[in-house]
């Protein structure tokens, strides 16, 4: 579980973040939605460390993570998987070495003990035989198959993903969430991701935190997001073609 408790972040006069507070649950799809520029990304950035909050606090289960030192930290960063939207794989390195990375970075395995966790990472985002092939040659739904693959390489206990579905037509991106959500419920995984696709919202969502102008406006679960009366959600909806 990672709770986030009144995190505020600021840049000069422009306020990113307002008093945020929200509880991601172990084993649940967690969605954070909301416009371009609600805070979204900011908020991941900021539980990853990347900023470092105003005020407020971020545990990761019991551990406060904004009073760690940096080697606490590190070993909480260990702990986590990241998918980047678009992927972000290393476009000089083939699918075997981007998935190794991690593996080379965070961990003391031999060769042989690499090659076995990268086929295993490959085969569960049902990939095969792609190791030698560079991003370059890969569909952009194989690019995020591979991102996923190097992001649970080092068998994460929270796995982020920003706009996992970016780019992506919509039968691809289905895939991408279902895998997500395997992925999540087989190994008890804290997942958050941030999106905008209300597809992603009906099919997997667990638990749902809705931001707006920094400001969280409300969360639930998937069965009281079609019900809720709340004006600032319900416009958002209705600006989906989802809901229009």
């Amino acid at each position: 579980m990672i709770k986030v408790d009144s995190i505020n972040k600021s840049f000069g006069d422009k306020t990113v973040l307002n008093n945020f507070s929200a509880i991601f649950e172990a084993g649940k799809i967690n969605l954070i939605i909301g416009r371009s520029g609600s805070g979204k990304t900011m908020t991941i950035k900021c539980m990853l460390g990347l900023y470092q909050v105003d005020a407020g606090n971020i545990f990761f289960g019991e551990r406060n993570f904004t009073t760690l030192s940096g080697i606490e930290k590190k070993d909480i960063r260990k702990e986590i998987g990241m998918v980047f939207q678009g992927g972000a794989l290393f476009d000089s390195m083939n699918v075997e070495e981007n998935i190794m990375f991690p593996l080379r970075m965070s961990e003391k395995m031999g060769w042989s003990e690499m090659q076995q966790r990268v086929d295993f990472c490959l085969n569960r985002v049902d990939l095969k035989n792609v190791n030698k092939l560079y991003p370059s040659e890969l569909s952009g739904g194989m690019q995020k198959r591979v991102a996923i693959a190097r992001a649970i390489s080092l068998n994460p206990k929270y796995l982020f993903c920003d706009e996992p579905n970016s780019g992506l037509d919509p039968t691809t991106a289905t895939v991408i969430d279902n895998l997500l959500k395997e992925i999540t419920y087989e190994n008890n995984i804290t997942t958050v991701i941030n999106t905008h696709d209300m597809n992603s919202v009906m099919d997997i969502a667990d638990n749902i935190v809705f931001i707006k102008d920094g400001v969280k406006k409300w969360d639930g679960n998937r069965e009281s997001f079609l019900t809720t009366k709340n004006q600032d959600l319900n416009e958002f909806k209705s600006s989906s073609k989802l809901f229009a």
